[in-house]
């Protein structure tokens, strides 16, 4: 979760004259005897939504680059556990984790560089493998759901009194020191997440699940390692045969706005850069064409003719400065045009004047103030094989936790819909030259009680799109893999309702689409009603880097509970709609249980380790004691093996 509670710029705490002085020495000392503890305490902090592969490696970063330049004076800020207690080296380096497992949580500025602690890690890299903590049972993963539900401060404050037992005083001294602007709304928040058994539930962050330094290992995606390798050696010799051309004499092309000097001098780059030969399509040329894509959207905006922005716009694009910044979905090319692209859009949006443009693989968006050409940015997305659903909208800029959109021309009704509330009706937007009024984007920061979508009606019918972040909506969807159709109907709505806010978990992957599939109904022990298991994946424009969540809904719960994670796996799509998952439960007479189920097909599901249990079938349920661990292994009605998510 990204925090909006943070300081953009905090800075370190200065200490006074009576403040202990901490030297590299001491701070090492306290690091290598407590890390472990710090390690957990960043990986607790830093927000779930980066992944739990990056996230392990994220928190060792930055427990790592803890230690000070040289002598530091530091605010006493008292360690409560054994150990630790008034250790000035300990309080400097566990506030250096605080901050920067803080920073991570921000979220990138266009008008700012990023941080050092918002990008992945240079050190320490694990290649060919992807590590995650241990899973734990279900107290564990709700207790997962609650923090990552909680902004960054709050999160911290939390983990602080949990893990390091710390009072609300010293809490707040730490949350000051290390940038937070309004301490009190971050305890207030973790006041609210915590359960009545506020000291049973500050153990459970002791955890195998929150424990970065256990890990387990698994391959990445082999086959699609071999295909990264193989286009790695094609794009190099691109570059070797590119940089041969750029290095030949010709005529010069001078700067341009936001732009960098130098750009290749052949024909086609110049080409390229003529806003004279850009292509605009006519308005009525999708009536009558067999493709309904991005190639015939109309030129729109009302700066369509003005010729010094659209030239400003394609120097940037072939040739950004340093000043520029440049964002780019994962797997999407961000070199320049290699001939005069299409227009879509020209125009102001809000206080920006914004170009939006399409060369047949991507759509790039180019910004500016609207009183200035610094501070200029620039988007890319990969849109290749888009159809009439994903090439039904682009984001053409963002305010105030606002999102307007440009839609395709052959929407005829837009309106924006809240996932939570799926009896509510949508409400209206209006169409202006095909944008979209403004309507709030789903919430970036704290608790998750709205997730606003887009709601598009044309001759084909509704569909829903969500903003993961990116320039092009992911586009939502249900029913079996292989099957999906568009989420719009009531039945759709209500099955995506307890789902919608771990949308959050897969913004800024490049997501296409994302599917919810109710794979399985489970009667509960006890008679405790039936619980629903729903896989939601979601598909990348990539085609790698698929993100599976296997979620476990219980009867008058208005959220489901993530019971399994995992990238890269082909289960729950359509090249192989099998998937199996479990996790622990209590009912309520106090019997914890492990349930597991898989999607039909599956004749047989048998767990091992901590709890040992076999059932016919595609649903299992055994008792089991708390924090119990268990594999899970099932088999399919041809015989075939398939193992349980993680």
């Amino acid at each position: 979760m990204q925090s909006q509670d943070v300081a953009p710029r905090p800075a370190p705490a200065s200490g006074s004259a009576s403040d202990p002085v901490v030297d590299v020495e001491q701070a090492e000392a306290a690091l290598v005897e407590h890390y472990p503890r710090l390690v957990r305490l960043a990986y607790l902090v830093l927000p779930p939504g980066l992944g739990r592969n990056r996230r392990v490696l994220t928190a060792h970063a930055l427990t790592q680059r803890a230690l000070p330049r040289g002598r530091t004076a530091t605010p006493v800020i008292p360690a409560q556990s054994d150990g630790r207690e008034g250790d000035p080296g300990y309080a400097f380096v566990r506030l250096q984790v605080v901050r920067t497992a803080l920073e991570a949580g921000l979220p990138l500025r266009r008008k700012a560089w990023p941080k050092r602690s918002q990008l992945p890690p240079l050190l320490p890299q694990v290649w060919g493998l992807r590590l995650f903590p241990r899973s734990g049972g279900a107290d564990e993963l709700a207790l997962d759901q609650r923090l990552s539900a909680l902004s960054g401060p709050a999160r911290a404050a939390y983990v602080l009194r949990g893990l390091e037992k710390l009072p609300d005083s010293d809490v707040r001294g730490l949350l000051t020191a290390a940038g937070v602007a309004d301490v009190d709304a971050a305890l207030d928040e973790a006041d609210s997440a915590q359960a009545d058994s506020a000291q049973a539930e500050y153990a459970l962050l002791d955890s195998p699940e929150f424990d970065p330094c256990s890990l387990q290992a698994r391959p990445t995606d082999l086959m699609r390692r071999r295909q990264h390798m193989k286009a790695a050696l094609a794009a190099a010799a691109a570059v070797a045969v590119c940089g041969a051309l750029l290095g030949m004499p010709g005529d010069g092309w001078g700067p341009d706005g936001a732009a960098a000097p130098s750009y290749a001098q052949n024909p086609a780059a110049r080409a390229a850069l003529d806003p004279a030969l850009l292509l605009k399509v006519p308005a009525a040329a999708w009536e009558s064409s067999a493709r309904t894509d991005f190639s015939v959207w109309p030129a729109r905006g009302d700066l369509t003719g003005d010729s010094a922005l659209l030239r400003r716009a394609l120097a940037v694009w072939a040739r950004p400065g340093e000043t520029v910044q440049v964002f780019a979905t994962p797997g999407t090319p961000s070199g320049g045009p290699s001939g005069p692209p299409q227009l879509l859009y020209a125009g102001t949006v809000d206080n920006a004047r914004v170009v939006i443009l399409y060369d047949g693989l991507r759509i790039v968006r180019y910004a500016e103030p609207r009183d200035s050409t610094k501070g200029a940015a620039l988007d890319f997305a990969r849109v290749d094989g888009a159809g009439r659903a994903e090439a039904s909208a682009v984001v053409l800029g963002r305010a105030d936790g606002n999102v307007r959109y440009l839609t395709a021309p052959w929407v005829t009704k837009a309106a924006d819909r809240d996932l939570l509330k799926p009896g509510s009706d949508a409400t209206d937007l209006a169409l202006t030259g095909g944008a979209t009024a403004p309507m709030a984007g789903p919430a970036q920061s704290g608790p998750c009680t709205s997730w606003n979508v887009l709601q598009l009606t044309d001759a084909s019918g509704t569909r829903l799109l969500t903003d993961l972040g990116e320039l092009v909506p992911a586009r939502l969807t249900t029913g079996r893999p292989g099957s999906v159709k568009d989420a719009s109907g009531a039945g759709a709505l209500r099955a995506w309702a307890p789902y919608a806010c771990s949308l959050g978990a897969m913004r800024s992957a490049g997501v296409r689409s994302v599917n919810a599939w109710s794979y399985a109904a489970q009667p509960l022990p006890d008679a405790s009603g039936t619980a629903e298991w729903v896989c939601t994946r979601a598909e990348t424009w990539q085609g790698g880097g698929e993100r599976v969540l296997a979620q476990f809904h219980t009867p008058g719960g208005r959220y489901g509970a993530v019971a399994a994670k995992a990238e890269n796996v082909p289960a729950c799509g359509a090249k192989d709609p099998q998937v199996l998952a479990g996790v622990l439960w209590k009912s309520g007479a106090g019997t914890w249980y492990l349930l597991a189920a898989g999607s039909r097909g599956t004749s047989s599901i048998s767990a091992s380790g901590g709890v040992r249990a076999m059932a016919n079938g595609n649903l299992l349920a055994a008792k089991a004691k708390q924090g119990a661990q268990a594999e899970l292994k099932g088999t399919l009605e041809d015989g075939r093996a398939v193992s349980g998510l993680r």
